[in-house]
């Protein structure tokens, strides 16, 4: 689905072509950042409530919708071509303070609030920067310090604002590999921006300095420093006039309240796997009882494995402002345990990796599992998948380690209680969003978000609730490795995709690209599964950053393909080839560390009626 916009050469109305971005987005390609701020504040102004997410970025405007369903893309494509004939093509572009106005503030910033950033100009890049410029050390920052800059969009993650003004001599293509972690606070460059790391991230630009400045407060009104419009200076300081007032940062994460932005959280998955069954997770549990539980029912965390979050559908209607959606690596099955127990689809629940989660029950429960088969049970009975099981008082429930896959979610009827951020109880290992992980000798307080009562999942069923198609799989999820039943398979995981908005930029047939056999990276993560192995060419050149979707394949220039998973950044750099499916993507969140994988466009889950 792609074409130029109606109107004839006589009205001047400049081009836009669509591409057809995954099951349920388009992204829309356009001549120059004025006429995205146009179309962005043009499509948020008529915006039917159908349409979830607009994502304005240098040179185009992703467009995400839900429910999913037969013609659905076309009605988005109208949508965009009608409101750019009607709202943009009849009219000039939005000033500044519109597009100011459309990230949340209700006054244009006046000429005078330039916002000034103390930065320490040691970054990790700068003696290469540099040499790739021709440059001095000292040269680079006394001309990235001298520019006058101005926030152009948000975007790739909360708190982060695409700055122009870039000396020209400063401009750099991305780095060939990203790194897989950014130092919250990285002042760095790429293309013609410059910008700011709110948090730690993965990050493919030059690095030269960083600053102490809080970017992304919750409890601040608006919560981005950076807004569109707002004028920006870099001052250069000295590392002890920046330690000195380190102590006034406040991470998007401590407001929060999970501990300042310090939460240890694993950045990879790990890449020694516990051995599977019950002796994995502690068989003798902690006698002691807390003195004053919830008057409410809850749960005693007696142990946890590797990791495990609060997970539910996450944010939507964030992305513009760089707020991530997050929510469940798997929302299908997410659904199946919560309609299992009764609750209401998107209630909160725990998604727990490898397992290893031990709890003991405080007042009566009902409670449902699902995706990987952790050999769970409750007071040595053994727990079946996506069935409601009730839980007597003071019952203790134990989750083993998965033989295949990686991540099992727990509904708890009611869902799990957490104060919301941003309209969603989600953790997001990204931006840092959301209630911290959950540790041993927390209390999980059980909330009311019930809808109806409890029943198994038919075989077959996802779950869904809103006509998304998020393509669970019958039974346990196998992450592609064991059938139904849990017996095993050979052969590496197959993950069926379309091609994606920049699939011209392959230098592979897709015939080729389907006989590479990747290995998934143990640097991925519930931001993204990284693989490794033979070389997937591209053609060279970069694009300007744009939006990003679960499952788009993005293609650095080094190193291998990069698959996005539900913490994905709002934006990147780097050209997606191709798109995965929805139960690729399922799929794709059950990869552990070294199992082996293609990509193939022709696959069963590649129909073209998505």
């Amino acid at each position: 689905m792609s074409g130029p916009a109606e109107g004839s050469p006589g009205n001047a109305v400049p081009a836009l072509v669509l591409h057809r971005y995954g099951p349920d987005a388009v992204l829309v390609d356009l001549p120059d950042l004025g006429s995205v701020r146009a179309l962005d504040a043009a499509l948020r102004q008529a915006a039917p409530a159908w349409v979830q997410d607009v994502v304005p970025a240098a040179r185009t405007v992703l467009v995400r919708w839900a429910p999913r369903g037969p013609g659905t893309a076309d009605r988005a494509a109208a949508l965009v071509r009608e409101t750019w004939r009607r709202r943009v093509a009849s009219g000039a572009p939005p000033t500044g303070g519109d597009a100011h106005r459309e990230a949340g503030c209700e006054q244009d910033p006046a000429p005078q609030d330039e916002l000034r950033l103390e930065v320490v100009y040691d970054g990790a890049d700068l003696d290469e920067a540099a040499s790739a410029t021709g440059l001095t050390r000292d040269e680079v920052v006394a001309r990235h310090a001298a520019g006058r800059y101005t926030v152009a969009f948000g975007g790739f993650a909360p708190g982060f604002g695409y700055l122009v003004g870039l000396d020209p001599a400063l401009v750099l293509p991305r780095r060939g590999t990203p790194r897989p972690r950014v130092p919250a606070g990285s002042v760095a460059v790429a293309d013609v921006f410059t910008g700011v790391y709110p948090e730690a991230s993965p990050g493919g630009w030059w690095l030269l300095g960083r600053t102490t400045a809080v970017l992304f407060d919750v409890e601040r009104d608006p919560p981005a420093l950076l807004v569109p419009g707002r004028a920006v200076r870099f001052v250069p300081v000295r590392e002890a006039v920046a330690a000195g007032r380190r102590g006034r940062r406040m991470s998007a994460g401590a407001a929060a309240g999970n501990g300042g932005g310090s939460t240890a959280v694993p950045t990879a998955v790990p890449t020694a796997v516990p051995t599977a069954g019950p002796t994995a997770v502690p068989t003798a549990v902690p006698t002691a009882v807390p003195s004053a539980f919830p008057p409410r029912p809850c749960w005693e965390v007696l142990a946890t494995g590797p990791l495990v979050l609060v997970e539910d559908l996450g944010r939507r209607g964030h992305a513009a402002v760089g707020v991530p959606r997050s929510g469940a690596a798997d929302p299908a099955t997410l659904r199946r345990v919560n309609r299992a127990v009764g609750n209401a689809a998107g209630a909160a629940a725990l998604e727990v990796l490898l397992g290893g989660l031990v709890l003991r029950a405080r007042g009566p429960h009902v409670v449902a599992l699902g995706g990987a088969d952790c050999g769970a049970d409750l007071d040595g009975v053994p727990v079946p998948l996506y069935v409601p099981v009730r839980v007597t008082d003071g019952s203790v429930l134990r989750l083993g380690t998965p033989s295949a896959g990686l991540r099992s979610w727990l509904a708890v009827r009611g869902g799990v209680d957490v104060p919301p951020v941003l309209g969603s109880r989600s953790h997001d290992v990204l931006s840092g969003l959301g209630p911290p992980p959950v540790r041993a000798g927390d209390v999980l307080v059980v909330g009311q978000q019930t809808d109806g009562w409890p029943e198994p999942a038919a075989p077959g069923a996802d779950g869904t609730d809103d006509g998304a198609d998020d393509g669970a799989a019958d039974g346990a999820v196998d992450g592609g490795r064991t059938d139904v039943r849990g017996a095993p398979a050979t052969g590496p995981v197959v993950l069926g995709a379309l091609p994606g908005p920049r699939a011209d930029r392959l230098d592979l047939t897709w015939d080729a690209l389907a006989r590479l056999v990747l290995t998934v990276s143990p640097d991925s993560n519930r931001t993204a599964v990284r693989l490794v192995g033979p070389a997937v060419r591209r053609h060279a050149g970069e694009v300007p950053s744009e939006g990003l979707v679960p499952g788009a394949v993005q293609l650095p220039p080094a190193g291998g393909p990069v698959v996005f998973l539900a913490d994905h950044p709002v934006t990147g750099g780097y050209p997606v080839v191709a798109v995965l499916t929805p139960s690729a993507l399922v799929r794709a969140a059950q990869l552990r560390p070294g199992d082996a994988v293609r990509l193939d466009v022709r696959g069963p889950d590649a129909s073209p009626d998505l």
